[in-house]
């Protein structure tokens, strides 16, 4: 992995760059390139220079997160297929002469070796296919370069963006063989990989601690329930999609087999934004719609009750593209305290 110094506004973490932007407007992210060779490395960040030069933010992919979910309770969701984001991807990330203040330093220290080095002058200076980094098409397209999606820089697939830097026209499409080339479908996935929800603790009647053999009712409040969604975008090719995530069923598993639960699949729709009814002073003998009956005590424990939200999502993008994504869920266990009925003979 090549190493490289000196950029500023930016945080580099395992050898991504992340640039933060935040304020009313919502919140931003955009992840710095790899080196076409499967290997992330840093890349600058700030505005653009007026030459042509993009930063980070505007050349690599931008995450509008102001519609996410937000809070120390909030985690991301698990797809419920074997699906996950694309490991690496191609999107525009230098002008010509960024390319040049890149590539310069690393020939003139010999890191990578002189018969490398030569090839590498040979393909972006000496014309085997691009002369003079390209400078007599400033502002008429980018040099694109792999990147690395977080969370998946470990991945095997993120070795697969082997394709040396390349150039693309402004207005043309990449290679046709390179399918890892940015579109609005591969954003919408990425999108995918930042949605955030809510913890689902649910809330029970009676609190806290329960009866054998007592119907108790579970529901979640519904104003923290509300579809969530994150927009990622490349603005130099004026491409986007946003991902949305909607609440659809809350599936509850009681934590043993010695209990029945309400519906008997254990699995609770959303209807009118909230899943399961509040439990109200006299239903006590009624059958509740969202619930739990445990058969037997916990004895001096407690059973873990796993609530887990099923959520749907689907995307929206540049050009009316658009269509569902894989399911995703998000759950958490909370302790539930059975005791025996207690009764006195006389």
């Amino acid at each position: 992995m090549r190493r490289v110094s000196g950029w500023r506004g930016s945080l580099a973490i395992g050898g991504l760059l992340i640039v933060y932007i935040s304020g009313t407007q919502g919140t931003a992210l955009a992840y710095g390139p790899g080196d076409g060779q499967g290997s992330p490395t840093p890349g600058p960040s700030g505005s653009t220079d007026g030459k042509g030069n993009i930063s980070a933010t505007a050349g690599a992919v931008v995450y509008d997160l102001s519609k996410n979910g937000s809070g120390a309770s909030t985690g991301a969701v698990t797809p419920t297929t074997t699906w996950t984001p694309p490991a690496c991807y191609y999107a525009p990330k230098y002008s010509p002469d960024a390319l040049e203040a890149y590539l310069t330093p690393i020939w003139e220290a010999d890191s990578t070796g002189y018969e490398w080095d030569a090839t590498q002058r040979d393909r972006y200076v000496n014309g085997k296919p691009y002369k003079d980094f390209n400078k007599d098409k400033a502002g008429k397209g980018y040099w694109w370069d792999s990147y690395v999606t977080k969370g998946r820089e470990g991945d095997p697939g993120a070795l697969d963006c082997t394709k040396p830097i390349f150039w693309v026209d402004t207005g043309d499409k990449p290679p046709a063989d390179i399918p890892q080339a940015i579109t609005p479908e591969i954003l919408s996935q990425l999108a995918y990989n930042e949605i955030r929800v809510p913890s689902t603790k649910v809330t029970l009647a009676p609190v806290d601690k329960t009866k054998v053999n007592l119907p108790t009712w579970a529901w979640l409040d519904g104003a923290q329930f509300k579809p969530v969604s994150v927009t990622a975008s490349v603005p130099v090719l004026g491409i986007s999609a946003t991902t949305t995530a909607t609440p659809y069923s809350l599936k509850i598993d009681p934590g043993t087999s010695d209990a029945v639960t309400y519906p008997a699949s254990g699995v609770c729709e959303f209807r009118n934004g909230s899943i399961g009814e509040a439990y109200a002073k006299g239903k006590a003998g009624e059958t509740p719609p969202c619930g739990v009956k445990y058969l037997r005590s916990s004895g001096t424990g407690s059973y873990p009750l796993r609530a887990t939200i099923t959520w749907k999502i689907s995307w929206t993008g540049t050009g009316g593209t658009g269509g569902p994504l894989d399911d995703g869920a998000f759950g958490a266990t909370q302790d539930v305290i059975v005791q025996e009925i207690q009764s006195v003979n006389r």
